[in-house]
């Protein structure tokens, strides 16, 4: 029997775009006695080996939620170590990157984060953005009730300038003002740690999202882990409103 790798590279289409909640780095730690900046640290190297598998099974987009606007009310300690941690790791990543083909983005209010870390983000953004083998895009700093209002407030301040009207505001427009504009919404939406929220994360875009929940906290998820997800998502049928019916018929 095919490994589970090979399973999914032998299916003819994957997820174009996964979205995941990394969940459990402190709990991971927790567990293990360690300081919750040992989780963190361990779940980088998930990250990168979960970036790696996806680059490797030809999935387009991986989105990443990062560090949450709600993240800032942690302990000071925390979020100090987790900073330093995503300045460390960027550049030590960037071999990952490069030798994947994936280029870096990032989503949120990237403005707030310390000058350091906006500096070294920037850098790896630069550095990898003509790769075209997958798109990683990081949630930093990120809510997504902050970014739908950002977006609303831009297309009001448009019809205030005469550039629109009201009723050319519609579903396109918002999604043309949010920082996922230059991607398609994520076909699959995965959660670890045995946690069933979704947490001010790309409300609007996971819509239509399959979702998919693993018990396991997020420095332990393997690259066998997304892809019994990416399995799984191909025995769901996506409906979008239609029935099962219109569906094998082609009926719309």
């Amino acid at each position: 029997m095919l490994d589970l790798k090979e399973q999914v590279k032998a299916l003819k289409s994957v997820p174009k775009h996964v979205a995941i909640i990394m969940d459990g780095n402190g709990r991971w730690a927790k567990k293990r006695g360690y300081l919750r900046a040992l989780g963190h640290e361990n779940g980088v190297d998930a990250l990168r080996r979960i970036a790696t598998a996806a680059a490797e099974v030809n999935i387009e987009y991986l989105t990443v939620y990062a560090f949450s606007s709600e993240n800032w009310n942690r302990p000071k300690l925390e979020v100090k170590a987790l900073m330093t941690i995503l300045v460390s790791s960027l550049k030590k990543e960037l071999k990952t990157l490069n030798d994947n083909k994936i280029r870096l983005r990032a989503i949120g209010d990237t403005s707030s984060l310390p000058k350091d870390c906006q500096s070294e983000l920037n850098e790896v953004i630069e550095l990898t953005k003509d790769h075209k083998h997958m798109t990683l895009t990081l949630a930093l700093s990120y809510g997504s009730r902050a970014e739908l209002s950002a977006a609303a407030k831009s297309l009001a301040q448009e019809v205030l300038d005469g550039k629109r009207t009201v009723e050319s505001i519609d579903e396109d427009a918002l999604a043309a003002n949010l920082h996922t504009s230059e991607m398609p919404d994520p076909d699959l939406l995965i959660r670890t740690s045995n946690e069933f929220r979704i947490s001010n994360f790309l409300m609007w875009q996971i819509a239509y999202s399959e979702l998919f929940f693993s018990p396991k906290l997020w420095p332990d998820f393997q690259a066998d882990d997304l892809y019994e997800a990416v399995l799984d998502f191909q025995n769901r049928e996506r409906r979008f409103g239609k029935t099962s019916e219109q569906l094998k018929s082609n009926v719309s």
